[in-house]
């Protein structure tokens, strides 16, 4: 798709249903806004605030690419800021601070994704803004979660964390570290931080959800440690049930990949069903009867010396295309492991809309591609996307609009500092 397309265009009737919905959100990086972009998608209106100098930490990460006043656009908010406005806000700043309570009270919702405890210290913190707002709906998204009402507050609730931080801490690292090296960060992106992003969304829509009920709004509190827990799920569930190796080796399943004439495929054996299947697939059909490979415990035990050879003599005669297209034909688990250019070129990522074009504005011709919405519904039309905003883009129009505030008012916050 490019900025402005809008497909499944004949569900545009029913509208949105975030339609209506209003978003302030004091965010930086990915977490926080991973998730206001998949609500602005859904419909929500989403103002940003962001520092007047510097802007959200997310402008200044690598690669990047240059706004039309030269300033560095970076790649984090790039993929995380379609559809959204920008106002410039200091928060350190006094009249900055009631710039934002004022605001708050015009919006269904507040977000913030600062270290724990950030915004009670600038008084913003859900209290404050509760006691003045009592219907909001306050979203905190942090590395290890705030002290909120009903809940015990974290040891490390002081420490700053990034995705590969929590995500250690989760154990996934040790629990697939292969031996004799050391853990790996990072091995999938910022899974930390959209983790945390699609939990703090389900639980900011179940706290809307309950306001419509009640009338009353509430703190919605996510850590990102707590997600990457509850995403790793079998680290400590399968420990817990005996399993002290990896699934593979204790539960003896076939999870591996595998070369093709052009890259290599990845593939799932888990049941006997599938292994006599995949015996016949690559020429073995002599395995039904060998009683090295009689069970599940003889596939892992013969994998390197028997199983593995037999695969990659297969595989290697067809493209992994192919060679994936023709165990998928007998219900086998497999795929191609695709490249970016091969990703990006993928017909499923064609048909599902799955990537927008965002055209650069500083003279380079290819555009910035940014995953699409992956929330697709019969009843709402995908689009039309827009561009992410400029540093402090929108803050006179939003200042006006909703503060009343004058060109001079504005000039003079401008002149004082509290606004950009």
């Amino acid at each position: 798709m490019q900025l402005g397309d809008v497909a499944n265009a004949g569900a545009a009737r029913f509208g949105t249903p975030l339609d209506g919905v209003r978003i302030l959100a004091a965010e930086q990086m990915q977490a926080l806004p991973y998730a206001t972009q998949l609500l602005a998608r859904l419909g929500a209106d989403v103002v940003k605030v962001e520092h007047p100098a510097t802007g959200e930490s997310g402008r200044g990460a690598y690669p990047a690419m240059a706004d039309p006043e030269g300033r560095p656009v970076g790649a984090t908010f790039l993929r995380n800021n379609l559809g959204k406005r920008s106002v410039a806000l200091d928060l350190k700043h006094r009249e900055g601070r009631e710039l934002f309570l004022a605001l708050a009270g015009r919006f269904d919702v507040v977000c913030e994704n600062f270290k724990a405890g950030t915004m009670d210290r600038l008084g913003l913190g859900y209290a404050a803004l509760a006691e003045r707002h009592p219907a909001v709906v306050y979203l905190s998204l942090s590395g290890f979660g705030n002290r909120v009402e009903g809940t015990a507050g974290s040891p490390y609730a002081a420490w700053p964390a990034y995705a590969a931080v929590v995500e250690g801490m989760s154990g996934i690292y040790e629990y697939r570290r292969e031996p004799g090296r050391r853990p790996r960060a990072n091995p999938v992106g910022a899974f930390g931080d959209t983790s945390a992003a699609l939990f703090g969304t389900v639980g900011l829509l179940a706290a809307l959800r309950h306001r419509d009920r009640t009338g009353e709004g509430q703190h919605v509190d996510v850590a990102m440690l707590d997600a990457l827990l509850a995403m790793t799920d079998i680290v400590t569930n399968l420990w817990s049930m005996g399993v002290h190796r990896t699934i593979e080796e204790e539960i003896k399943a076939i999870v591996d990949t595998f070369p093709a004439s052009d890259g290599h495929i990845v593939l799932q054996i888990g049941r006997p069903h599938q292994f006599a299947k995949l015996a016949e697939v690559v020429g073995h059909p002599e395995w039904d009867d060998d009683p090295r490979l009689a069970d599940q415990a003889g596939w892992v035990q013969h994998f390197d010396t028997l199983v593995r050879p037999a695969i990659e003599a297969w595989a290697t005669a067809r493209t992994k295309v192919e060679a994936a297209r023709e165990l998928a034909a007998a219900g086998l688990a497999a795929g191609p492991c695709l490249t970016p250019p091969e990703v990006i070129a993928d017909p499923h990522v064609a048909a599902r809309e799955m990537l927008v074009e965002v055209p650069r504005t500083d003279g380079v011709a290819q555009p910035v591609l940014v995953p699409g919405n992956p929330v697709k519904m019969s009843k709402v039309a995908a689009g039309p996307e827009t561009r992410v905003p400029w540093l402090g883009e929108h803050t006179d129009e939003v200042l006006g609009a909703e503060l009343g505030l004058d060109a001079t008012e504005l000039a003079d916050l401008r002149a004082g500092g509290a606004i950009g």
